[in-house]
């Protein structure tokens, strides 16, 4: 919640530094009327900071509706660092991303760089210097009332306003009633729909009347797509609205409306280890397949917040619903291990899904479209060094569990019968240590890049080699003839074919593990 309220904008603060004190009625009065009443009270005026009272270096005091109070202190009560330059007699403070300058005599300020005007100028009195206490509350984003009854000020901070936001959520949050995985099922099966484009297969979740929230990978590469919604009915994609391909998030468009009930979208940054959750998406296209499970682990990459879940998922469920007890939508369904027992599945937290729908405008919707592909239409007839330079720049690496697998020396050629031979080396370390363990992810990220090329150049016949080398200081032992060659000099080099891929009408492609 704390990061919540850091996200906004800087942008208010003039109207806070302009806006008048509440008015009079529940504790509060105006500022010309608060003036009139320190003047008649006999009570110290005070100042008190999310509910404790400052201890002043001098005394606070008003003067023409407008209170003033030690520069200094309210600085530190309100958590920004103070500067002081004597020469110019200008206060200067940062809290966050926000930088504030007073100057001693000016009724204005300078607030990230934009000037702001000031009911009154900061004063020294008896070598203390006092600013406008609304003002600086203001610049901070904090709230400033009146409470005539302690003849006080109370301010209340950004991050206090937050923790007591907080605190209510939580309350709210004991009083919702848990929900079966059927009752769950019940609400928000139709919410999540199949996806099918001209690459590939997935699913989403309905969170407009014309829109579904999905993985980005699902339409990333794609020129025209449908939606399945759960009974039948089949509407085109229009195109995508926003996405953010680094948390792998996407928003898209429908033609038609879905006529299906949307799913709220939260930021849910409430999820535990050990919390349970249901899975709702179209593995293998298995529409709508339901599994549940425990929040296994939160884990955090590059500033992507993941929720590992024992909630079985598998290839075509990237896109999907993962939901919690109460039937919160709490991530999207992304990627799951395969060749283990331990259920490691991941979904994208919600969170982003939320900064995502929070910057979409009309016009995005309204001028939605598919991505531009990454690749080209068709190589057809394009010279070998095109074809070369297009393997180094977009078959150069693939994410995988265990890390990023890069190729290198990437070579496209033809042979003596014909075949276009597309080769690379694996990186060899990476190969070492985690071959085994990838070999399906590499067969994987092999036979898509096989039906990309087949697209582009659909008549030829074509061969992906990428092998293993490293030179070792010693013989190796153990392999087949033609994999360990003598450099000379007490030196010898391995290598040999990790995946061999051919493909023109049909596919064939073994992986050596």
């Amino acid at each position: 919640m704390k990061f919540m309220k850091s996200l906004i904008s800087p942008m208010l603060v003039a109207g806070l530094l302009l806006a008048p004190l509440p008015a009079l009625g529940e504790g509060t009065v105006s500022a010309a009327s608060a003036a009139k009443a320190v003047t008649a009270s006999t009570k110290q005026l005070q100042v008190f900071v999310d509910g404790e009272k400052l201890s002043l270096s001098a005394p606070a005091f008003a003067e023409k509706g407008v209170t003033f109070v030690p520069a200094r202190d309210i600085f530190k009560a309100l958590g920004t660092s103070f500067t002081w330059e004597s020469k110019t007699q200008t206060i200067i403070g940062r809290k966050g991303n926000i930088t504030v300058s007073f100057a001693v005599g000016k009724k204005e300020a300078v607030v990230n760089g934009n000037t702001v005007k000031l009911d009154a100028a900061p004063v020294v009195r008896n070598n203390v210097t006092f600013v406008p206490v609304r003002s600086i509350a203001g610049a901070l984003h904090a709230t400033l009332t009146w409470d005539s009854a302690a003849n006080a000020v109370r301010i209340t901070t950004p991050e206090a306003a937050a923790d007591a936001e907080y605190e209510d959520w939580l309350g709210e949050q004991e009083s919702l009633p848990l929900l079966t995985t059927a009752e769950i099922v019940d609400q928000y099966d139709e919410s999540v729909v199949l996806i099918t484009t001209n690459r590939g297969q997935g699913s989403g979740v309905v969170i407009g009347d014309n829109l579904i929230l999905t993985n980005y990978h699902v339409v990333s590469d794609a020129s025209s797509a449908t939606v399945l919604t759960l009974y039948g009915d089949e509407i085109k994609v229009a195109g995508v609205v926003d996405y953010d391909d680094h948390s792998d998030l996407a928003i898209i468009k429908t033609e038609d409306e879905l006529d299906v009930a949307a799913v709220k979208i939260t930021y849910a940054l409430d999820s535990g280890k050990g919390d349970k959750v249901i899975a709702v998406g179209s593995p293998l296209g298995l529409q709508n397949t339901v599994s549940d499970g425990l929040i296994s682990n939160i884990t955090f990459e590059a500033g992507v917040r993941y929720l590992q879940t024992s909630a079985p998922i598998d290839h075509g469920s990237s896109g999907g619903a993962l939901f919690n007890e109460y039937g919160e939508l709490v991530g999207i369904t992304t990627l799951g291990y395969s060749g283990t027992n331990a259920d490691l599945n991941f979904a994208v937290s919600v969170f982003h899904a939320a900064v995502l729908v929070e910057d979409l405008t009309e016009e995005m919707v309204e001028k939605a479209k598919f991505l531009p592909s990454r690749l080209p239409s068709t190589l057809v007839g394009a010279p070998l060094t095109d074809i070369q330079k297009l393997l180094a720049d977009q078959f150069s690496s693939v994410s995988t569990t265990e890390g990023a697998a890069k190729f290198t020396k990437w070579e496209a050629k033809r042979d003596a019968a014909g075949w276009l031979v597309l080769s690379a080396d694996i990186d060899p370390l990476f190969y070492m240590y985690y071959g085994p363990a990838t070999a399906q992810e590499l067969r994987m990220w092999a036979i898509n890049m096989g039906y990309d090329f087949h697209d582009m150049l659909p008549d030829e016949k074509i061969q992906v080699v990428i092998s293993y080398e490293r030179e070792f200081g010693f013989e190796p032992r153990g392999f087949a003839d033609g994999e360990v060659t003598s450099l000379g000099g007490g030196k010898w080099r391995v290598r040999y074919p990790v995946i061999d891929m051919q493909f023109k009408d049909q596919l064939h492609i073994t992986v050596r593990d």
